[in-house]
């Protein structure tokens, strides 16, 4: 077995587990990559990790200084647990209607949460933290949607595992949300193998499904535009919420995988 000197070391280099039982075209095999196995529990453990690494790198984060950021939850506690165990105070921002066990983690963790209306979603969540940022320059506004050590975390090493340990795929299909994952695995991708087709998940206009958005509700992360997503793309899908939770269900019965609800439109 492994021997890790931090928790912190355990993040990254999660397995790809066959999911096939679950395509309806039993010539087509599908891969889930199990990001669930990073210590926070979510994929968001690579950003929050590599955003506070930059931020001490550079200067934004000195000691003791607190972290604001917004959050559907997944970054959020990722970020919390990382600033515990470096001792940064932090305040989440986050819409009032997100589950219970999301915030009962936060607080696990030492977070101080904010609540934003809950029919605001998570727009009404970055427009409060930002607020807050102006207010408090003295604080560390992180800001996931446009710091680059997002995607670059993905681009640095989910897409370099992925590739390792699925070097025939076609297609990688992501949940759009601040799009750090699609951009970064996906410009990996696309200069080590051109021909894999990178695919978006998003929710219908108007609709929820935790921790996804659609971009054509007016807010388009920055990290979006600065990695050429109109070109990376090569196409987006709808997924509805009642499909998204069929979904995480199947994912569950048939696949014991236990996933949130932004998983089960991939």
């Amino acid at each position: 077995m492994a021997r890790y000197d931090s928790v912190l070391d355990m993040i990254g280099d999660t397995p790809l587990v066959d999911v096939s039982i679950l395509s309806p075209n039993p010539a087509v095999t599908l891969l889930a990559k199990m990001e669930g196995q990073n210590p926070a529990g979510s994929v968001k453990d690579r950003i929050a990790l590599n955003m506070v690494l930059e931020a001490e790198s550079d200067g934004t984060l000195t000691p003791g200084r607190t972290i604001i950021e917004p959050s559907s939850g997944n970054t959020g506690i990722a970020l919390a647990m990382i600033a515990q165990m470096r001792g940064y105070p932090i305040k989440i921002v986050m819409p009032e209607n997100v589950s219970i066990e999301r915030r009962q983690l936060l607080e696990i963790f030492g977070a101080e949460i904010i609540l934003s209306p809950g029919s605001e979603g998570s727009n009404g969540a970055i427009k409060r933290a930002q607020a807050l940022a102006d207010e408090h320059p003295e604080w560390a506004f992180l800001y996931q949607y446009a710091n680059e050590a997002n995607p670059r975390a993905h681009y640095e090493t989910t897409g370099p595992e992925i590739l390792r340990d699925a070097p025939e795929m076609t297609h990688f299909v992501a949940g759009l949300g601040t799009s750090g994952t699609l951009m970064g695995v996906g410009a990996y991708l696309k200069e080590h193998k051109p021909e894999v087709k990178i695919l978006a998940v998003e929710p219908p206009v108007g609709e929820h499904v935790e921790g996804l958005r659609n971009l054509d509700e007016g807010f388009i992360p920055p990290v979006y535009d600065k990695w050429g997503g109109q070109e990376l793309l090569d196409g987006k899908r709808i997924v509805r919420l009642r499909e998204s939770i069929q979904w995480t269900r199947r994912l569950a019965a048939e696949c014991g995988i236990f996933a949130g609800i932004s998983s089960g439109p991939w």
